[in-house]
């Protein structure tokens, strides 16, 4: 049985003082394959990097917490990413834009700037025929706003997405797969047995956001992508699958939407 973390960060510095021993431990011993996902134009670097030197699947892109403070110094970022994806893309290991979208939650004074970001990064995406991984923190409406407004030429994912009706309804109209992550294994997750049971089999993903979020029974502790297996036990449970079909079928979901070739 093999699993698939759709979302991790080990670019992320508390990785800094074993970053090999962790990605060859969930590669070899937990037969675990993961995405690493950039967050600013330093994490995409490494996130490049570390999928050369060990043969992995990256994502380049600034989430909306890590964008400049103006806009001058944002497109100039911009276009450093927009050549790392063009330097890379032939690539088969850099797999999509991301993460990118909006969050109000820690940022309230930059709105207008988030959303120049993330406009932006799904124009880079549809140029490159990618597909993005979507932040969303408190900004539904807005999010949803875009998406409709720019269309997403090649899918994308709704990463740790919050446990919200419409927004999951709203997302899967627009072709979106949905990403589960450590919230929906706490013990006061409200609303994660019906988030899980409306989301179809072909569009629900699994994921860690190591090293952040770490499921039960591990919460608290530093996360990595083989605790994705718990997020999977509690979609089986929820869906009344076993534990091999939700590990088959997300592998499946993720190799479709991050077009994934077999090597």
């Amino acid at each position: 049985m093999q699993f698939f973390d759709s979302h991790c960060h080990l670019d992320d510095e508390k990785f800094n003082e074993d970053r090999e021993e962790v990605i060859k431990r969930n590669l070899q011993e937990n037969n675990c394959k993961f995405v690493t996902i950039g967050y600013s134009l330093e994490s995409s670097q490494k996130a490049i990097k570390l999928a050369k030197k060990y043969d992995l699947y990256a994502t380049v892109g600034i989430s909306p917490n890590d964008i400049p403070q103006n806009e001058e110094e944002l497109l100039k970022e911009l276009e450093e990413i927009k050549q790392i994806v063009e330097t890379e893309r032939e690539n088969k290991y850099l797999v999509a834009i991301g993460e990118i979208g909006l969050d109000y939650y820690w940022n309230k004074e930059n709105k207008e700037l988030q959303k120049l970001a993330f406009i932006k990064q799904i124009e880079l995406a549809n140029e490159f025929d990618l597909p993005i991984t979507i932040h969303c923190r408190d900004a539904i409406n807005d999010t949803l706003e875009i998406l409709k407004k720019n269309k997403v030429n090649n899918m994308g994912i709704f990463h740790c997405c919050p446990h919200n009706r419409e927004l999951v309804k709203e997302a899967l109209k627009l072709d979106f797969y949905i990403s589960f992550a450590g919230p929906v294994t706490f013990k006061n997750a409200k609303n994660a047995n019906e988030f899980i049971s409306i989301v179809p089999n072909d569009k629900m993903l699994i994921e860690t956001d190591s090293p952040y979020l770490s499921p039960e029974p591990e919460r608290g502790k530093r996360n990595e992508p083989r605790k994705v297996k718990y997020i999977a036990e509690k979609v089986a449970e929820v869906k009344k699958m076993t534990l091999e079909e939700v590990a088959k079928q997300t592998f499946e979901n993720a190799k479709r939407v991050y077009k994934i070739v077999d090597k």
